[in-house]
């Protein structure tokens, strides 16, 4: 067991490793699901078997001092100098290193496990396409429920839960790369036909209420944006829009039911198809999005951003968003 042991856990490290150096594509919800099923057999193991010899060794161990008393007594020897059997049983107890570090970790592993796959999943915001709602290094939580349960791994949906609304920030798996996590605003629902035109935003044809804020400075890149408070369903947040940016969407891919959109000197207009999502950043000008490759088809959802539970560079960061 220890050798075979050893063998599990290099191949742990080497995962991570070949994940960490880009050789391999990593997926930290499929090595997290099989951490607790591999840590959780050998807790199995040494419940019901491992921990019950080890016991058994401990009794025998103090059955044979206490015989060795008897037979010492039966002499009429009372007077003996005994060595202390407790150091010894407890290294009879003791977990090997082996189930230390397989047993031992599972009852945390599992706990991140269900926590990550059913309750919240922290993520790290690591572009500027949400700016200004979220910003670059803020560490947010998502709600895992909120739209409904998926089984880990194989995101089969397995409870209904609530329907996505006009300006929810979601993070879904990337349709061209679904191993890779992306967060946007929720801007056209099923069935919707949205409109980005000459940098305003129309949901089957009616304009999306703006008013003007002030300048919005962006500290990443030292300057000033003109910054707009938007109005999607009931949430109202900012948006920033960089006017020496052009209006039409250069470089959109190839993309499923692309001819669902039309593109123009102006902007898009997309036809929302039916179980998918239409999504763009805040920062309008400076997100890569539905805009450009696509929709996000409801099995892709992994659910609803809503605090920034830390920012390690600007503590007032933290707090809940729209």
């Amino acid at each position: 067991m220890p050798i075979l042991t050893a063998l599990v856990l290099a191949a742990f490290a080497g995962y991570g490793a070949a994940w960490y150096f880009g050789a391999v594509e990593g997926n930290f919800a499929l090595l997290l699901f099989v951490a607790t099923v591999v840590t959780g057999l050998y807790w199995l193991a040494d419940r019901f078997y491992f921990l019950p010899r080890r016991r058994a060794a401990a009794a025998a161990l103090e059955a044979n001092q206490a015989q060795r008393r008897a037979e010492l007594a039966a002499r009429g020897i009372s007077q003996v100098d005994e060595q202390d059997i407790a150091p010894a049983r407890e290294r009879i107890l003791a977990q090997p290193w082996w189930l230390d570090w397989t047993a031992g970790l599972f009852p945390v592993i599992a706990i991140v496990f269900m926590l990550r796959s059913f309750v919240f999943e922290p993520f790290k915001i690591p572009s500027g396409s949400m700016i200004p709602t979220l910003l670059v290094g803020d560490l947010i939580l998502v709600n895992k429920f909120t739209y409904g349960l998926k089984l880990p791994v194989l995101n089969t949906r397995i409870t209904q839960g609530n329907p996505l609304q006009r300006g929810d920030v979601v993070v879904f798996r990337y349709p061209p790369k679904p191993s890779v996590d992306y967060i946007k605003r929720v801007v056209g629902l099923p069935g919707d036909e949205v409109s980005y035109l000459n940098k305003r935003l129309t949901i089957n044809g009616q304009p999306i209420a703006t008013t003007q804020d002030s300048d919005f400075f962006d500290e990443s890149v030292m300057e000033y944006f003109p910054q707009f408070s938007e109005q999607l369903g009931e949430k109202n947040h900012r948006i920033i829009v960089d006017p020496r940016r052009p209006a039409f969407v250069a470089g959109a891919d190839e993309f499923s039911h692309r001819d669902n959109c039309r593109y123009s000197v102006q902007g898009v207009t997309c036809k929302v198809p039916e179980g998918q999502y239409f999504m763009m950043g805040d920062n309008r000008d400076n997100s890569l999005d539905s805009r450009y490759w696509g929709f996000v088809p409801d099995a892709n959802i992994v659910g609803k951003a809503f605090v920034v539970w830390m920012n390690f560079g600007d503590l007032k960061r933290i707090g809940s968003f729209n």
